[in-house]
């Protein structure tokens, strides 16, 4: 299990640098990955470890060049909306952010991820979409009585039953 410290980004991302406004599921690069059977990595903090533990083949990344935006909406008395206003989010929040990631990692004994990248991975086993398998990882955290959180016991469930999927048990 790594986070891939020394590995290269799909080779897709190398034909696209700097800043984008877009969001991170916009960008050309992680669309076209879609259409190859990547899915981005769920961002929920119950998910943090997940890239770290699923199987290297299924798995890949690229930078992260988007733009994570804060948008404000304005209502009148009747719940109408009469503005809205999108900012990209300060880097102190940003890091924030990634800061909250950092503290669930480290209760599961686990690195920091490295910065700057954007996960994608493909589903494995039986399961066609990365969703489903999220789904049946939950369903059989239920069935065992794991809470599906970010804990010791659901890290341990999950890399077992990701291990059992891609043949590595």
């Amino acid at each position: 299990m790594s986070w891939d410290e020394d590995g290269t980004p799909h080779p897709l991302a190398q034909r696209r640098t700097g800043r984008s406004e877009l969001e991170p599921d916009r960008l050309p690069e992680v669309r076209e990955l879609e259409v190859l059977g990547w899915e981005p990595a769920p961002e929920e903090l119950r998910w943090a470890f997940l890239p770290y533990v699923w199987p290297p083949a299924a798995r890949t990344w690229i930078p992260d060049r988007s733009t994570h935006w804060a948008v404000e909406t304005s209502l009148d008395g009747h719940g109408h909306i009469t503005g809205v206003e999108a900012a990209p989010l300060p880097e102190a929040d940003l890091h924030e952010l990634e800061g909250e990631t950092g503290t669930v990692l480290a209760g599961l004994g686990l690195p920091p991820r490295p910065e700057g990248r954007l996960w994608l991975l493909r589903p494995v086993g039986p399961f066609p979409t990365v969703g489903e398998l999220l789904s049946h990882l939950v369903a059989l955290a239920a069935e065992r009585g794991v809470e599906a959180g970010a804990t010791a016991e659901f890290l341990a469930l999950v890399r077992a039953e990701l291990d059992a999927l891609a043949g590595r048990a």
